[in-house]
């Protein structure tokens, strides 16, 4: 039975109007990586997870619907809208860019029954961020059973290894009730690719000549280079951040009498992660002298600075549900808080050691915190009015409140231009932001004649920054007999930007760019001539066929379209100044290029100073930058087969296709566009192809469980289809002189994942399995004529960075699960 895409009770996921997938307890435990995401996305067709991300993205990793934004999925736990985080994803050229969806990475898959995913636009039913789907995590309720559940595991090179360990326990509340609780814990440590830094050495690992024009930097690079931990191989940008996260989880009911239940639901997590960012030469950061002698080198190895955070996330849900009269009625109210103190380690702050003689290693660089709270009342009630099944009558209403908010941090981490890496949160960035949303629904559903079912839905919401907008859905489903059905849906649907889309601000840098993420609601961004953000808009339609051929069959078939207008989008990279001869001192002032003054005064107004030794910087901001067009079908076919003895197999096979194109483009602001430069696009090709290419169109899951007395086996192999990203060595994906242009390219790839369990007793079962069992890897980025990479950073074999299926290779495991 599902709870999801309808109002009604008792309705089947076989008999659903809309798409709907389930994702059973089982299927969660086949799964190596111990992480809701990742199993999920081995699972679902049209589930796409971020793999690798940037800056403190990485910690925070996104998942996505229809090849979608993920803020256009809704996620609900037990029904009920689940908080989301604070960490807001601002990778230009990530197909996850703008990402600030509810984290599933603190949810522990222990507490979890099964999953049930709506695969269609569901705004008129649910509200705001359902444009592309919803996924509802369905908690367990059990009274009595428990569980404990032991993983361990690495990549095949030796490096991120995995521990988890969790526990679920049910206990019965007097006979009249229930509390199940989940406590789990996750190890990981990082992971590194590619071999050597390109800035500081040739493709086969020797020190370059002459590293900086200055002779006392140059030298101390010369002897402090080859000391450094890991030499020559010192560069670890690319690879999985280290993280320690623990989980806990509940859920309870009461019943009152009378019909009535009291139920409440929570949880807590916390989170410590880091990840490396780009490796500094010695001669970074000094306070020259008359010699090296009289320098002052904090780094005489040079550094390997980290973005890391500590997070805390909490919510919680309280509510009574029953039959009030002849109705049913369920009130509840949510909250919900995510709050990330955001810290820079291993580093060092060049105008800070100049200006009192000593750097700090270790910076506080802010926080940002998220909150919702919600109040939600459910009504419905059947009537029997003469029809083939009785009328389902629903209405309710939600009210939400949303803040959002950010904290400057210590002095030291933005005095100057800031910590290297990623510079603090200064007074510019900090700041405080709430809304209120108030909405009410109403939905019908009825079966008109034997076997059509319809269901109508509309919807009205009031926003305090936006004002008003109505949207509403249609939805049939006609049973020729017991073999095969037709069903359909057409809906309108909006997403109201997120918070931290229109106000979040911060300041990335490596050792040749500077990028500053400028709030697309403020002064800054209104001088380099952008508007504020508005919601954004879609219409979705559906139609499709569930078929039963034969026995412990079932096929699905659905084909989509979805249209998105005023789309919210991050912008490309755009530049202000460029270095045309960087060394590691200040850009000599015949070699500076201004591209855009418009972008330079959006920055210096903003309240940013920038290290002039610089080769790029600019800005990137959300804006309403395109209209988009989503096609595609999804596909599923199940089969239970029974070979007696010789054991049993559950066969299934899922496919999607999913094709975006942009139809409308927003014009650049005058005040930031340069033809000569090639910015003349608010979407830079990068940016462009990270939106429609750098996932694959086509995603194959096939898959085989089998079940022989003690023994299980499933192997399931996912076919991902090619995809492609625009680069360049200023990071637009413009080509001009001196700046080619280069497609990246993954090639079809299939992935096999195994896992092997074995019942030693009733209550202990044993498995080892891999994920990647072939190791296969995306292709690495390619060196230009001029030693330098296709995509502008800096390490030589670096993945490709949008590869769907990760850049560590294959991963073995083992786990031991106690039931009791």
């Amino acid at each position: 039975m599902i709870v999801t895409g309808t109002r009604q009770s008792g309705v089947k996921a076989a008999d659903s109007a809309a798409p709907i997938q389930v994702v059973g307890r089982e299927a969660l435990k086949t799964v190596g990586q111990p992480d809701l995401i990742s199993a999920l996305r081995q699972i679902l067709p049209s589930f796409n997870a971020q793999a690798f991300g940037n800056d403190t993205s990485q910690l925070t990793l996104a998942a996505a619907l229809r090849g979608l934004s993920p803020n256009d999925t809704l996620v609900l736990v037990n029904g009920k809208r689940r908080h989301t985080t604070s960490n807001l994803a601002v990778d230009s050229g990530s197909p996850y860019t703008g990402s600030a969806a509810a984290d599933l990475s603190f949810i522990p898959a222990a507490a979890i029954d099964h999953v049930e995913v709506l695969q269609d636009g569901a705004a008129a039913q649910y509200g705001s961020d359902a444009i592309a789907g919803v996924v509802n995590i369905i908690l367990k309720t059990s009274d009595h059973d428990g569980a404990i559940v032991l993983t361990g595991g690495e990549y095949y090179e030796g490096d991120g290894a995995t521990g988890s360990w969790s526990v679920n326990k049910g206990l019965s509340l007097g006979g009249r009730g229930f509390l199940n609780l989940t406590a789990e814990e996750t190890y990981h440590d990082f992971s590194r690719q590619g071999t050597c830094d390109a800035r500081i050495f040739t493709q086969s690992c020797q020190v370059l000549p002459n590293l900086s024009s200055d002779p006392i930097a140059n030298a101390i690079d010369e002897a402090g280079i080859p000391h450094a931990t890991g030499f020559p191989r010192l560069n670890g940008e690319f690879g999985d951040p280290q993280y320690n996260t623990y989980k806990l989880f509940y859920n309870s009911g009461y019943d009152l009498g009378d019909r009535l239940q009291f139920y409440s639901f929570g949880s807590y997590g916390h989170r410590n992660a880091s990840a490396y960012q780009n490796y500094r030469v010695p001669g970074k950061v000094i306070v020259e002298g008359d010699s090296v002698a009289s320098s002052v080198v904090p780094f005489p190895d040079g550094f390997d600075p980290r973005d890391a955070i500590k997070e805390d996330d909490y919510s919680i849900i309280g509510g009574l549900r029953g039959q009030v009269a002849t109705w049913n009625v369920d009130l509840a109210t949510t909250y919900g808080d995510d709050r990330d103190r955001v810290f820079t380690l291993d580093s060092g702050n060049l105008d800070y050691l100049k200006s009192f003689g000593f750097t700090p290693i270790n910076f506080y660089d802010g926080a940002f915190e998220t909150s919702e709270w919600t109040n939600n009342l459910d009504i419905s009630r059947d009537f029997t009015v003469g029809l083939a099944m009785p009328l389902n009558f629903a209405f309710g209403g939600e009210a939400r409140r949303d803040t959002f908010g950010i904290v400057a941090g210590d002095v030291a981490s933005s005095y100057g231009a800031g910590a290297q890496a990623l510079p603090g949160f200064t007074a510019s960035d900090q700041g405080s932001h709430s809304r209120t949303n108030y909405s009410a629904y109403v939905d019908l559903a009825a079966d008109p004649i034997t076997g059509l079912h319809v269901d109508a839905a509309g919807r009205y919401e009031h926003y305090s920054d936006f004002g008003d907008t109505e949207v509403g859905k249609l939805t049939a489903r006609y049973d020729f007999n017991s073999k095969i059905a037709v069903r359909g849906t057409i809906s309108t649907g909006f997403r109201a930007p997120t918070l931290a889309e229109e106000y979040y601000s911060a300041t990335a840098v490596s050792p040749s760019f500077a990028a500053v993420q400028l709030p697309a609601n403020s002064p800054a961004a209104a001088l380099a001539g952008f508007a504020s953000l508005k919601p954004e808009k879609s219409t979705n339609y559906s139609v499709g066929f569930i078929a039963h051929p034969v026995e412990r069959m079932q096929i699905a078939f659905d084909a989509y379209r979805i249209d998105i207008r005023d789309r919210i989008v991050n912008s490309g990279f755009l530049q202000g100044s460029v270095c045309s001869a960087p060394t590691n001192g200040p850009c000599a002032a015949n070699a500076l290029t201004v591209i855009s003054p418009g972008v330079n005064a959006a920055i210096a107004a903003h309240g940013n100073v920038l290290d002039s030794g610089l080769s790029y910087t600019g800005i990137s901001i959300f804006s309403n930058a395109a209209n988009t067009r989503t096609r595609g079908v999804e596909a599923t076919a199940d089969y239970a087969s029974d070979f007696g003895d010789l054991g049993h197999v559950d066969w299934s096979v899922g496919f999607n296709y999913n094709e975006t194109a942009v139809t409308k483009r927003t014009p650049l602001p005058p005040a930031v566009t340069n033809l000569a430069a090639a910015q003349t696009e608010i979407l830079t090709p990068n940016a462009l192809s990270a939106l429609t290419t750098a996932t694959p169109r086509e995603k194959t899951i096939l898959g085989a469980l089998y079940v022989r007395r003690k023994w299980t086996v499933n192997l399931r192999e996912t076919i991902y289809g090619p995809s492609s990203e625009i680069v360049s060595t200023d990071g637009t994906g413009n080509s001009y002189p001196g700046n080619p242009a280069t497609e990246l390219r993954i090639p079809v790839t299939a992935v096999t994942d195994l896992d092997i369990g074995y019942k030693l007793t009733r209550s202990v079962k044993l498995d080892i399995g891999a994920d990647n069992l072939f190791d296969h890897r995306p292709p690495t980025v390619p060196t230009l004529a001029n030693g330098k990479l296709a995509d502008g950073l800096h390490v030589f074999d670096e993945p490709d960075q949008f590869s769907p299926f990760g850049i560590d290779g294959g991963y073995y495991y083992g786990k031991v699960t106690l039931d009791f």
